[in-house]
């Protein structure tokens, strides 16, 4: 059984048949059009370096995703297993150090960190992730995380990380295998895991991931015995517009009416997603909780 492949590159095409092991390029300039074949050998794929220009060079090698994907996905069960399942923060990574928005995160890690005494998970790259990390590592819990090469639309300098131990993350190649140990590291098995998701405000990346995992539930095939706490971090209304849209879809008759919001709780603060996560596993605020959250609750009612 074979296949061919046919890709361009601005007047470049690939094409590539293998059952004959063959990589083709047809180059068209004005009139003329150039073939240039290369055959590979039957026994065994070697990666091949086609030199296109001075400045480009392709790599083309027979792909061995499923195994590469499997034994990633292995890999991340294992760090889980090693590290403990516990909350897994979604957010963006290019909202840094100086937006307000990042100090909010840092502070809810350390909290949920202190509160809920569990791992916490993320893609440990810049920004929002960074700052639950540091967070938890403030409260002196552990942490762990998926890391990928690329994050904020630049390619990372290195696949370590700068700061964490090498043995408590991952970097990953693959974003399914990614997903997976995302989704694993909140599954709960009895009712000692304390696990939660906490989607922080971000992009495409960011809502790809909550819209995922929140089909998951939805569909009960997160794997987990027990419910898993959502929360959505609804930071100085970042959210607000998304909500109206999925109220929207309400009225079209695409969800159910409170489907969504049954799925998972909106909080606008800190101090609501303490609350709700110590009301929901029944665990008691600690005093300094109490006077934060009565903090937030003047602050809110100031600013409104």
């Amino acid at each position: 059984m074979g296949f061919s492949m046919v890709g361009s590159l601005g007047s470049q095409i690939c094409a590539r048949n293998s059952h004959q092991r063959k990589l083709k390029f047809e180059s068209f300039s004005h009139r003329r059009k150039h073939t240039l074949d290369f055959n590979f050998s039957k026994l065994r794929s070697h990666p091949a370096k086609i030199l296109l220009s001075k400045r480009d060079a392709f790599e083309f090698e027979e792909r061995t995703s499923p195994n590469e994907v499997r034994k990633e996905i292995q890999q991340c069960y294992e760090l889980i297993h090693r590290l403990g399942r516990g909350v897994v923060y979604l957010g963006s990574s290019r909202m840094g150090p100086a937006h307000s928005h990042y100090l909010q995160t840092q502070e809810l890690g350390r909290e949920i960190a202190n509160l809920l005494d569990c791992t916490s998970w993320s893609g440990v790259g810049p920004g929002l992730m960074d700052a639950a990390t540091k967070g938890a590592l403030q409260a002196g819990k552990p942490v762990g995380g998926f890391k990928i090469g690329k994050e904020a639309g630049e390619w990372t300098a290195s696949n370590f990380h700068p700061y964490l131990p090498q043995e408590t993350y991952l970097t990953c190649r693959f974003f399914s295998a990614r997903k997976h140990g995302l989704v694993d590291a909140i599954v709960r098995s009895s009712s000692s895991d304390r696990t939660a998701v906490v989607a922080l405000p971000g992009g495409i990346g960011t809502l790809d991931e909550v819209f995922e995992i929140l089909a998951l539930i939805q569909l009960e095939r997160i794997g987990s015995k027990l419910p898993v706490p959502f929360l959505l971090m609804n930071y100085d209304s970042f959210y607000s517009k998304l909500l109206d849209f999925l109220d929207d879809c309400e009225g079209w008759g695409t969800v159910s009416k409170g489907e969504v919001a049954s799925l998972w709780t909106v909080c606008d603060n800190n101090s609501e997603a303490l609350t709700y996560l110590a009301e929901f596993y029944n665990l008691p605020l600690s005093d300094k909780d109490k006077h934060g959250t009565e903090l937030q609750s003047i602050r809110g009612t100031v600013s409104s």
